[in-house]
């Protein structure tokens, strides 16, 4: 007599042969068709895909752009580019998105002081002793130091006195209107309406 499993189709018979794994994270087993493997990389831990994707989505999420291997022993980073393959299209453009706001964020920043422009301008080349800047986007000269308009024939000291008794004027209307400060930037939001999350601008 024939056995039962000669009259199942072939492709049925290698699924039911097809080796599998238990993924780390959901513990559950899983095809090798289905594990993450990065293209080009020598990890090997045992992840399955759908994991490790809402594992990368939830480190965005939270603004995290250096993930680690989620196995407890590795201490190697995972590449969106080699992550590219098993991951989609949006999902690796918000991680390239947060990889970039990670690098300008460690980068000395000031905005210009100027109300009409206020230009988000980054000293790249770390000089400490930068003084005297023109704005690219309105031309207007400004004090880099000092982070107000340029003081022609005042130095820092000076101006900071004024600018002392600006922030005490200031602070009056921060309590007042209730005000609150960026934690990155320092610069104050306000929430008119809507829901209370907000996003600088930085």
């Amino acid at each position: 007599m024939a056995n039962s499993s000669d009259h199942k189709p072939e492709q049925e018979q290698e699924q039911e042969q097809e080796e599998t794994f238990t993924c780390e994270i959901c513990i559950e087993p899983v095809t090798l068709r289905n594990k993450f493997n990065e293209y080009n990389n020598k990890c090997v831990h045992p992840f399955c895909t759908e994991c490790m994707i809402k594992y990368i989505q939830m480190k965005l999420e939270n603004n995290q752009p250096k993930i680690r291997c989620p196995a407890t022993t590795c201490t190697r980073h995972l590449k969106p580019l080699s992550c590219r393959p098993k991951i989609t299209q949006q999902l690796f453009v918000k991680w390239c998105d947060v990889l970039c706001e990670s690098t300008v964020l460690r980068i000395e920043r000031v905005y210009c002081p100027n109300r009409e422009c206020s230009e988000l301008i980054l000293n790249e080349c770390g000089d400490k002793t930068l003084t005297r800047c023109v704005c690219l986007t309105c031309k207007k000269p400004f004090c880099y130091m000092c982070k107000v308009t340029w003081h022609e024939g005042f130095t820092c000291e000076e101006t900071s006195k004024n600018k002392d008794e600006n922030n005490l004027a200031f602070d009056v209307l921060y309590k007042k209107n209730k005000w609150r400060m960026c934690p990155k930037c320092g610069h104050c939001v306000e929430c008119v309406d809507g829901c209370p999350l907000i996003l600088c601008r930085c």
